[in-house]
């Protein structure tokens, strides 16, 4: 066990022989950490958390009351294998949130990138891998094998299936089930998930380019109205515009995935 001489370990906490806690970490009353952990500089853990696994994390993390990250994947196939948690720098995970380590017939891995906010009883399970500025809702789920990109957005109580991926800027109302890929920057609602149109309120946000906002916007007529399948349009699509962001989605589409997309009016 290695325990940084700044840190504040609460008497009542318990930290298991190896577990490694960094430069300034705070640990609350009851916090439980395992014996294959490393905690980065400066995260908090506050009472009742839970850390286990071959978890680890960077800085400045915060890990709210009764949260359980690195548990097993909730799998019948996972049979007691090495498999890990990978967690960034920056993120706020919240009460009651679930983070599940990968499995072996899965690569192994489940990671989480920086920035992240994953609001109180969501769950991300095993083998998923978000990348950064993801926000997860209330009592969201998003199942095994996942792949949400930057910026995402998914609604509470919303539910994403097992291999979807959710590209760059998208978001997920609430209470939304999704069992198909998303484009970057799609707006994804409805009890079963239709792609109502482009997440322009975030992409303003973002301060993207009018004439890029205009582009996705023409690419998404094209998507939704033009000749031939789904695929032939949106190949069209990166042969029609220079805007990167047009260029985004092309690639994100023809790129390898496990499951169809939503499309518009689909």
């Amino acid at each position: 066990m290695s325990i940084h001489p700044s840190a504040d370990v609460h008497a009542s906490a318990v930290i298991e022989e190896g577990a490694q806690i960094g430069e300034g970490c705070i640990i609350g009353p009851f916090a439980y950490i395992g014996a294959d952990v490393q905690l980065g500089a400066h995260c908090v853990l506050m009472s009742h958390a839970v850390v286990k696994g071959q978890t680890t994390l960077g800085e400045d993390n915060t890990i709210f009351s009764f949260a359980v990250i690195g548990e097993i994947p909730q799998d019948k196939k996972f049979g007691g294998e090495i498999t890990r948690l990978e967690i960034g720098s920056r993120n706020r995970i919240r009460e009651h949130v679930t983070v599940n380590t990968g499995t072996g017939g899965g690569g192994g891995l489940t990671k989480i990138g920086d920035d992240c906010l994953l609001m109180a009883g969501c769950h991300v399970a095993h083998d998923v891998i978000i990348a950064n500025n993801v926000i997860v809702v209330n009592s969201a789920a998003v199942a095994g094998h996942c792949i949400i990109e930057d910026d995402v957005i998914i609604g509470g109580l919303a539910g994403i299936h097992q291999f979807v991926r959710i590209g760059k800027g998208a978001i997920v109302g609430a209470v939304t089930m999704v069992t198909n890929d998303v484009i970057p920057y799609g707006l994804v609602q409805a009890p079963r998930g239709q792609l109502d149109g482009l997440n322009l309120v975030g992409l303003k946000r973002r301060g993207v380019e009018r004439g890029d906002i205009m582009a996705l916007r023409a690419a998404f007529q094209m998507m939704a109205q033009g000749e031939g399948t789904f695929q032939d349009r949106v190949k069209r699509m990166g042969e029609d515009s220079d805007s990167d962001y047009v260029h985004h989605i092309v690639d994100f589409v023809t790129g390898a995935s496990d499951r169809s997309f939503l499309t518009p009016g689909g």
